[in-house]
């Protein structure tokens, strides 16, 4: 049986999956960190997109400024 792909969530977008590369490499890109320091972000701060964000920009203002 297919997917009904009526039924529409957009759950999974306000998480990051901490073992998928290309979602790790794009929030280590977009805020200037390695992929090591994002998964330790994901590690202390769980998969919340806003929370990882959030404090992504922090840890690279810290690094970087």
């Amino acid at each position: 049986m297919t997917d009904d792909k009526t039924k529409r969530d957009f759950r999974d977008r306000e998480r990051v999956a901490g073992d998928e590369e290309y979602e790790v490499g794009y929030l280590a890109s977009k805020f200037g960190l390695t992929i090591p320091e994002v998964r330790e972000l994901i590690k202390k701060h769980g998969n919340n997109r806003e929370v990882l964000e959030r404090e992504a920009e922090r840890l690279g203002v810290k690094l970087n400024g």
